[in-house]
């Protein structure tokens, strides 16, 4: 099984080509790690995976949108340099996603007006958002580049840029949230400055000991945004920077959220966690118009990421919808792409690659999303690993079940 073979990500080597995909974990405090996000990692490296992924790692304040969020500053170099360390002793190699959500907070998280890549309102927060000036474009930039360095002296071999779902950097990509009239807006070439000037800095700042990833789209997954094509054009140039490898996703949280994830989203279950009762209520009555599903299927990226396969000489890293052995082995084989992210197999079985190894066939995942539900609010947990859920809950995971065709 070609899972079992080692690979590099420039400089560095997995011992395995299986990546715990940068699925946010909801397990930080105070914008800071905590032993439950320990915890998790450490046993996804004893579970046997080549690389695992800390998720959703800010690279300033104004990009932050969640408390249990980590931003990645000095002042956190000490724990997670411990989470590193324990990874490292399982035989796994550590990787950090830095980004900047852009539009997608609030004042009191973001601590002002949140800024993205064009003036206007977000519904999806909902928040007013004041579009970005050149001068903090520049040090956003270079908050990129520092972000790579804090990752360094944390004890993390590898960082993912995060250039897509929706957050900054795909904000000035999308026509959808790009409205600007400067050199950062307009055609496709201008609205990749912003990528252009991150990357530079981060791929500055990783030198030759750090490898470094890149998570872009191949749709944004509605009418009005980045189609294939445009896409393709993004990921030839992000190939351009030299970068060791490229995550191909879809999707764009304010948008098309389940495009990215697939599947139903168990709106019960988000709004039970919600705190603002107008908040819960609104979304009870409007989400599945804001929310719209997405047909689940194994390997729901592929056909995209087969065109990409054929245009790209970079490594390029397969995520969405792989939870079996037979397709693992599709994408790591005949398929040709150079290793394979797992986000919720993996949280359903941290063990499931050296259960693979031992002969397993599924991860045991049945795609109801109740972990994507709760972790906006609460820390990412399956259905299968709580206990006394709510009856309501209980009901609506039963209900998506039978309409997924599973049984119940």
């Amino acid at each position: 099984m070609n899972l079992f073979t080692p690979g590099h990500i420039g400089p560095v080597e997995l011992r395995n080509r299986s990546i715990r995909s940068a699925a946010f974990e909801g397990m930080g405090k105070d914008y800071g790690p905590t032993d439950k996000l320990k915890d998790y990692h450490v046993s996804v490296a004893r579970g046997g995976v080549g690389m695992t992924t800390l998720a959703y790692a800010s690279v300033n304040r104004s990009g932050l949108s969640f408390t249990t969020q980590l931003w990645l500053r000095p002042e956190i170099i000490e724990p997670l340099r411990d989470i590193t360390d324990a990874i490292h002793a399982e035989g796994a190699k550590a990787s950090i996603q830095i980004g900047h959500c852009g539009n997608m907070t609030h004042i009191a998280t973001a601590g002002g007006i949140p800024v993205g890549a064009s003036t206007g309102f977000n519904l999806y927060s909902p928040t007013i958002v004041r579009g970005m000036n050149d001068r903090e474009i520049r040090q956003t930039a270079k908050d990129f580049g520092e972000a790579v360095r804090v990752a360094r002296d944390a004890g993390f071999d590898c960082v993912e840029v995060h250039a897509g779902h929706g957050y900054l950097i795909s904000q000035f990509l999308s026509p959808y949230t790009n409205h600007r009239r400067d050199e950062y807006g307009g055609p496709l070439k201008n609205r990749m400055k912003v990528m252009q000037m991150c990357l530079e800095e981060v791929m500055k700042a990783a030198g030759s000991d750090m490898g470094v990833l890149v998570k872009t789209n191949m749709r944004d997954g509605f009418k009005g945004g980045l189609e294939i094509d445009d896409c393709l054009e993004v990921a030839r140039e992000i190939e351009r920077f030299g970068v060791h490898a490229i995550v191909l996703s879809g999707g764009f949280v304010s948008k098309a959220p389940m495009y990215v994830m697939r599947g139903e989203m168990p709106l019960y279950s988000m709004t039970h966690y919600m705190r603002q009762a107008w908040l819960k209520y609104s979304v009870r009555a409007f989400g599945r118009f804001m929310i719209p599903k997405e047909p689940y299927r194994d390997l729901y990226f592929l056909d995209d990421a087969r065109v990409f396969r054929k245009e790209l000489t970079a490594p390029l890293v397969y995520v969405g919808g792989a939870v079996s052995r037979e397709g693992i082995e599709q994408v790591l084989g005949p398929e040709g792409f150079e290793f394979v992210q797992m986000g919720r197999a993996l949280l359903r079985d941290p063990e499931f690659v050296n259960h693979l190894r031992d002969g397993a066939e599924e991860c045991g995942c049945d795609h109801v999303n109740y972990c994507i539900a709760r972790m906006y609010s609460l820390e990412m947990a399956c259905h299968k690993d709580c206990r006394n859920l709510p009856k309501g809950i209980q009901r609506e995971i039963a209900r998506i079940k039978e309409r997924n065709g599973a049984a119940v």
